[in-house]
């Protein structure tokens, strides 16, 4: 598969990494030129290096790999009003939350997804890997890591399969929760997830082991 990444951070480097060892082609789109470049030469395998706008053009599917108050302008430098990702899989990671704190700062009603989808008209966005840290997903996925669970909403059936795919991956299991009318759900959890992480529980405590 092709693969664009828009974003040269941490998450943007680790399912990079995963996805050029299964054999896709991923070509990294940076709103720094260099960053983008450096990042490429340590993924090797061929990756490539250009604009936002050269990353997703063409692709199987591209991952936004910015932080939630960057999507917009990454979307912009993408060309995403103009179409450019009519009928690709758009994977959205993003969390819109308080840091430390794990409140939403989105509008009552309006999840990122959706404020992405909006921005990116034709894309077929899928929200997904965004409950795990960047370090889930560095290195094998044999490597004695637990195999954990990546929950997902989208509305298109074959986008979800190929994030689905994009996900085994780099060694999760993918659950479709639902469409994106279910979306704020997840970005509730991630929320959640945080606001109890920062304020030294362990969120895996607070949720029941159902046999």
């Amino acid at each position: 598969m092709r693969i664009g990444i828009l974003g040269t951070g941490t998450l943007a480097a680790a399912l990079g990494e995963g996805w050029t060892r299964a054999g896709h082609e991923v070509a990294i789109g940076g709103r720094s030129q260099v960053r983008a470049g450096k990042l490429a030469g340590r993924l090797g395998h061929g990756t490539l290096a250009g604009t936002p706008r050269e990353a997703a053009v063409g692709r199987d599917a591209v991952l936004l790999a910015v932080s939630w108050d960057g999507v917009e302008e990454m979307l912009d430098l993408a060309g995403a009003s103009d179409g450019v990702l009519d009928g690709t899989p758009l994977i959205d990671p993003t969390n819109a939350v308080a840091h430390g704190v794990g409140v939403l700062l989105t509008g009552k009603g309006e999840p990122m997804a959706l404020r992405i989808a909006a921005l990116a008209p034709g894309a077929h966005v899928v929200k997904a890997f965004h409950l795990f840290s960047a370090g889930q997903w560095t290195g094998l996925p044999a490597a004695g890591r637990p195999r954990v669970t990546v929950a997902m909403c989208g509305d298109d059936p074959a986008a979800l399969d190929v994030v689905g795919g994009l996900v085994r991956d780099v060694g999760g299991t993918p659950a479709t929760l639902g469409t994106l009318d279910r979306v704020a759900q997840l970005e509730e959890v991630a929320g959640f997830v945080i606001g109890l992480a920062f304020a030294g529980f362990d969120p895996n405590s607070a949720i029941p082991t159902v046999s």
